[in-house]
């Protein structure tokens, strides 16, 4: 088997609903559909499904954080200072790295899950694999 790209992932929220807020209002995903049966919400980039909420009810316990599971996700997207001043303005906290070869923000949705954007900034990384994996703070004004 060789898995060529990430299809979708799926999120656990208590609030369903605020965390479609967040997604759909914040980060501007659109909502591509709503399965009622199972609880979910699928916003979508562009694709038949990026992204799945899951609703899993408002007395569900939090994950400690020295649990195995999901860190965090990732996206990409054009405006990096665009996006931490709508991030910001939205009362969220966002913290900015220079991995090298991409400029990322990370921030929280509502449930506390780890979100990560960046922008590209260099291929290098295809000629020397070992750049992926660097991080410096990054100044955004």
């Amino acid at each position: 088997m060789r898995i060529e790209a990430v299809g979708y992932v799926a999120s656990k929220a208590r609030d369903e609903p605020r965390a479609q807020a967040f997604y759909n209002g914040v980060s501007s995903v659109p909502i591509l559909a709503r399965l009622e049966i199972y609880g979910m919400t699928l916003p979508s980039f562009g694709n038949h499904q990026d992204f799945a909420i899951m609703a899993i009810g408002e007395d569900a316990a939090t994950a400690p954080d020295n649990t195995p599971g999901l860190s965090h996700d990732a996206s990409s997207l054009e405006d990096l200072r665009a996006a931490k001043a709508d991030l910001e303005a939205a009362g969220i906290v966002v913290v900015a790295s220079d991995h090298g070869v991409t400029q990322s923000l990370y921030f929280h949705d509502p449930e506390g899950n780890e979100i990560e954007v960046h922008v590209d900034t260099s291929d290098s990384w295809k000629q020397r694999r070992e750049l992926v994996a660097r991080s410096n703070p990054l100044e955004i004004a």
